[in-house]
């Protein structure tokens, strides 16, 4: 496999991407949620693939996160996983599976591993959670923490919008961060926050930062790939950058289809048995 800028194909685990953060190399990271899509996002290179909850949005149509069970994360998961041979693979935790106590946290990051085969697992949240945290670290499991904008916590939120921008909010996410730090967290998502809280955090941890809408001094940076492909519309928030419309390119081509089918050209001579 010869990625598009990709000179190393080992395997990338938890500690390159400490290595990488220790070189100043940035973090790419992508979201997929299927077979097909996550073998095209692996071979082109990329760091980290997240089978995000998001998949309750994109996949379902769901309008939050929060209905998407263990078991369909899984199937999502385990489709990604069986495509990737080079990216650090990395799965959500769905809303309601670690949320309760550590016991039941550690129960379940145990089924999504043994079921999906990915590499590690990411959970929303900071000192509400780190018993369990370290509950999952202590099963051997590496996590990736997510702080900032939680989407699981909507329902307390009540808004999507950036988080951290008042001095306690910005004050709780450093610390929280630090915490899940010293853990034993490989890595944590800021999520929708100031520019300036997510860089100077990110220049006291030792362990890499991606960023979503967080600025430019994060260590590396993760969109879901419906997105920056265009597949989706009507979803622009500030920090998303469309690397193609693929929604065009895909409506022209099915009624490109439908015009042929309708006119008897598809199939033609050479494409009948």
């Amino acid at each position: 496999m010869s990625g598009y800028l990709v000179s190393d194909n080992r395997k990338v685990t938890t500690h390159r991407f400490i290595e990488m953060k220790e070189r100043g190399e940035k973090i790419s990271m992508l979201t997929s949620y299927d077979f097909t899509t996550a073998g095209i996002v692996d071979s082109a290179g990329i760091d980290g693939i997240l089978i995000g909850d998001s998949a309750s949005n994109v996949m379902v149509g769901n309008s939050t996160t929060l209905p998407i069970t263990i078991d369909q994360m899984i199937y999502h998961a385990s489709a990604v996983a069986r495509a990737v041979k080079r990216a650090l693979v990395v799965c959500d935790m769905p809303f309601g599976s670690y949320q309760v106590d550590r016991k039941e946290g550690v129960k379940n990051a145990i089924k999504i591993m043994k079921e999906s085969g990915c590499d590690a697992l990411k959970l929303e949240g900071g000192v509400e959670i780190i018993d369990t945290v370290k509950g999952i670290l202590d099963a051997g499991i590496p996590v990736m923490a997510h702080l900032g904008l939680t989407p699981q916590s909507i329902n307390k939120f009540g808004t999507y919008a950036v988080r951290a921008k008042e001095e306690a909010e910005a004050e709780k996410l450093a610390s929280d961060a630090l915490l899940l730090q010293e853990a034993g967290c490989f890595s944590v998502v800021f999520e929708k926050v100031p520019a300036s809280l997510a860089t100077k955090v990110s220049k006291e941890l030792t362990i890499p930062t991606i960023g979503i809408g967080a600025g430019n001094g994060t260590d590396g940076q993760i969109l879901v790939v419906d997105d920056m492909l265009g597949m989706t519309k009507g979803f622009s928030p500030k920090f998303l950058r469309r690397y193609a419309d693929l929604n065009t390119v895909m409506t022209d081509a099915i009624g490109n289809y439908i015009r042929d089918v309708k006119s008897s050209d598809f199939p033609n001579s050479e494409e009948s048995y």
